[in-house]
């Protein structure tokens, strides 16, 4: 049946959702599915909401007014879209419009009882499901009935949840369209919805089923518990069946009510686990037709299930690629780096070809394959204490899933891939010159790069490239450069151990580091320091400063009292650090240097809070406070048995740790300098593929990998529809929450502490910088947006080396990720700042503004009243 303004559901496919909507492509898909029985119906087009909303030219006006609107703006989303519903509900259905459906419906049965269901263009996608915005009414009967509940769907589309959801996921309000499914209602004895992926824990080989009597908007109003049943490899796993004391049935006149249950039914399973069993074997019949997991709304009548509805899981986190089909275990590379932002193509591909191991990609995250160092004894042991050290929790998850038996393969010591992670490396002197000469190999490998690929265009670019990045994954994988970094490291543990076994006390070489020299990272922050100091005497400058909006302010200084000086002291600021950002491992990110503004937030609070002359200050106070704990621990330990042994084998470990600790920062400098040449180059290839027509704009290439960006240089010929999905996949990839530890069935894990020691009600984390602080949690997410005082705590979800000007600026730290070497705990420690870091959901649990205490000897943050 083909009308006007009306689709048969059996003539309708997946491909046609900006004619029927998510929910009706769905349904049109599902009813093509061998074994997979859908109730008949049709689908009023979104041509007739189109014709509909063109006879109220006034709706025009008010979605210009909407569209301006703060998402926030509770009271006026919720008069202006009353008002839009309003206007939609009053008028009336022409003719032309009205007679293809009664038509319709006297081909399914004028008589019968149906579901007219609202089914929206953006709604049911894979990267965002829109469940539960727009309206469903059941069990409509007649033909003037149904004509006013699809006017009421048509409205549903502008209800004061759509719209807010709409206007947070930045969507264009008359982009999106409403379609109306109405189809023949079923009557069932029991319903309810069934995941083909677990939805909480997101392991794609265990559905869940929850089931209830009677008709499933008692499950999805929350009116009543469902039994619940886990289903896996073909059978029960796991079940709960809750006492049913309601219902929703239909009444024989039209619409629903709310039944009480009889008390001997309300204890019995409303399915039993055979029939689970077959619902799965539907389900995963349906998830293999639209290739990916699915929520799925089903009804029981006469012991055959009918499907309602299906949509994709879009919670999921999506599992790297694999090409065979063993079972496999991913570690997160972002909770090592500080950066779990999903990446661009660009960026993540850029960062795969300069790693030194290989990483496999998802969800615009990538993940280090760990399956063969687990699967045997001697390199798992060396990988767990790794791992633990960085982040207690990532080995706490891979421990749980060392406990399930047989997911990982027990391999002899010979056959595991790799040498163990913490092998000892041979000893270097203590020697400040190496650190010294390490540098300037660093610096004269960058002068080198910048030096040569100033020639380098087009595809002669691209294989300048993949050398280049040769040289990079050298530099990185330099064995003196390693010894240098673990040497600090070693150090560090040695002395907190040894001091803590000798004198009792917890986590000395916090003070024994404090103004460790070679620190590039925070003296970065100190800088900053010195760039206020030559703006705060010129009060010009620093009100033109608190207005500075765009990224051109540096050519307008000049113009100003004082104002060549302040450029001047930027721009040395930039020429040195300007190659660092948030996030920037992933190149595609804009450096300070391409968005000098990012900085201006944190210059006018050293301004603010600060004296002159505070960098150096700072510096001397905090080489002070070292000496003077080292001149303390060193007497302490002379007043033991053997003192004099223990006291000049500590003063060579404090020696060692100042010589090495600060290098540690140094490595990601390099990488990073060298990052923003390679970006300077290719933009400017970009640049010359956008005067050629080839691309609409320079960042198109960031949403394409590496080696598709060279494909374009050679070919001169974009996928400009591939560069449209990748920038959706990227705005849905915010949405995700990557896990710490992953495995191939899908499963994400987060580990957990195993603390008893801390008090209750607790933020439990990682101790990386001794001391206790009590202030104001200043909770920032963009360092953007930084406006902080003396005594502030700043809580954030990760920092990078870029956060460390705020550092300067704070008195303690809490931070969502991160480990005892990470960057963030490093620079506290360096700056004499209780920290404690890996405190899971701190941005949420933590309210800006409230007073909190970190406890960073022992690990945990209080919440004060």
């Amino acid at each position: 049946m083909t009308e006007p303004y009306v689709l048969d559901l059996q003539d309708v496919d997946g491909t046609q959702v900006a004619v029927v909507g998510g929910k009706g492509a769905h349904l049109g898909g599902l009813s093509r599915i061998e074994g997979i029985r859908v109730p008949g119906g049709f689908c009023v087009t979104t041509d007739a909401f189109r014709r509909i909303i063109a006879e109220a030219p006034s709706i025009d006006d008010r979605l210009d007014r909407l569209s301006r609107l703060n998402p926030d703006d509770r009271e006026a989303i919720r008069t202006l879209s009353a008002e839009i519903r309003r206007t939609i509900e009053e008028i009336a259905i022409p003719g032309d419009l009205a007679a293809p459906i009664t038509r319709a419906l006297a081909l399914h049965g004028d008589q019968a009882a149906y579901a007219v269901r609202s089914s929206a263009t953006a709604e049911d996608l894979p990267t965002a499901s829109f469940a539960g915005q727009q309206d469903t009414y059941l069990n409509v009967m007649g033909p003037t009935e149904i004509l006013r509940h699809v006017s009421r769907c048509w409205a549903s589309l502008f209800t004061e949840r759509a719209v807010t959801y709409r206007q947070r996921n930045g969507i264009d309000h008359r982009t999106v369209h409403m379609a109306v499914v109405v189809q023949r209602m079923v009557f069932p004895h029991a319903s309810g919805i069934l995941f083909t992926a677990d939805p909480v824990t997101g392991n794609r080989k265990v559905a869940t089923v929850d089931a209830g009597f009677g008709l499933g908007e008692a499950l999805v109003s929350g009116l009543v518990n469902p039994d619940v049943f886990k289903v896996r490899d073909g059978e029960v796993v796991e079940k709960t069946i809750a006492a049913k004391q309601r219902a929703v049935h239909a009444l024989p006149a039209g619409g629903t009510q709310e039944v009480a249950v009889e008390s001997q039914r309300q204890g019995q399973p409303a399915l039993t686990d055979a029939q689970a069993v077959r619902l799965v074997q539907l389900g995963r019949r349906i998830e293999a037709h639209f290739g990916r997991p699915q929520d799925i709304e089903w009804c029981l009548v006469d012991d055959g299930f009918q499907i309602v509805q299906s949509r994709p899981i879009t919670t999921l986190f999506p599992v790297p690629e694999a090409d065979d089909r063993e079972n496999h275990v991913y570690v997160s590379v972002g909770h090592g780096q500080m950066m779990t932002d999903p990446m661009k193509p660009l960026g993540f591909s850029m960062w795969q070809l300069t790693a030194m191991v290989p990483m496999h990609e998802a969800g615009g995250r990538l993940f280090v394959d760990v399956t063969r160092r687990l699967a045997s004894p001697a390199s798992r042991a060396g990988l767990l204490e790794a791992m633990g050290k960085g982040d207690p929790l990532i080995r706490h998850a891979l421990e749980t899933v060392l406990d399930r038996d047989g997911f990982v393969p027990s391999l002899p010591d010979a056959s595991a891939g790799g040498r163990p992670a913490a092998g000892t490396p041979a000893p270097i002197d203590t020697d400040p010159a190496l650190v010294t000469g390490l540098i300037e190999r660093s610096q004269a490998s960058v002068a080198d790069l910048e030096r040569n690929i100033r020639t380098k265009a087009g595809p002669e670019l691209f294989d300048f490239l993949l050398e280049a990045f040769e040289e990079h994954k050298r530099v990185l994988s330099d064995p003196l450069s390693i010894q240098a970094i673990m040497a600090g490291m070693e150090a560090t543990w040695w002395l907190n151990d040894k001091l803590q076994e000798w004198l009792g006390e917890k986590n000395a070489a916090d003070t024994l580091t404090l103004s460790a020299p070679d620190n590039i990272t925070s003296e970065m922050g100190l800088a900053l320091l010195d760039v206020a100091d030559v703006i705060r005497p010129r009060p010009e400058v620093v009100a033109f400063l608190q207005g500075v909006d765009g990224d051109d302010f540096l050519d307008e200084l000049v113009k100003l009292a004082g104002g060549t000086e302040a450029r001047d002291a930027i721009e040395a600021y930039l020429d040195r650090y300007g190659m660092r950002c948030v996030g920037e491992i992933d190149i595609t990110r804009p450096r300070w240097r391409e968005r000098p503004s990012t900085l201006v937030p944190v210059i006018l609070d050293n301004v603010r809070n600060f004296e002159p002359g505070a960098a150096e200050r700072r510096f001397e106070q905090g080489r002070q406070k070292a000496q003077k704990k080292e001149q303390d621990v060193l007497s302490r330990l002379r007043a033991l048995p053997d003192g004099d042994g223990k006291a000049d084998e500590v003063k060579g470990m404090i020696d060692r740790v100042r010589t090495f600790i600060g290098y540690r920062e140094y490595p990601k400098y390099g990488i990073i300098s060298r990052y923003f040449v390679y970006k300077q180059a290719l933009l400017a290839e970009a640049g010359r593929l956008v005067q050629a027509d080839v691309l609409h704009e320079k960042e198109d290439v960031f949403y394409l990998t590496f080696q598709e960006f060279h494909d374009v240089v050679r070919s001169h010929q974009v996928d400009d529809e591939l560069i449209q999905q990748r920038k959706e996949a990227f705005r849905s990839y915010h949405a995700l929450t990557p896990p710490r530890v992953l495995t191939s069935d899908g499963e994400a894990l987060t580990g957990a502490y195993r603390r008893d020691d801390v008090p209750a009600g607790a933020l439990v984390g990682v101790p990386v910088s001794a001391g206790t602080i009590e202030g104001r949690a200043r909770v920032i997410l963009d360092m953007a947006d930084a406006d902080l005082e003396a005594g502030d705590i700043l809580v954030t979800a990760f920092t990078d080396p870029s956060w460390s000007p705020l550092f300067v600026g704070i008195a303690g730290l809490v931070t969502e990720v991160g480990g005892l070497m990470t960057h963030g705990a490093v620079i506290a420690r360096e700056y004499g700042l209780p920290a404690v870091v890996g405190v899971e959901q701190a941005t949420r649990l933590i309210r800006d503004g409230q007073r909190i205490r970190v406890h960073g000897t022992d690990g945990y943050v209080e919440i004060l009243p």
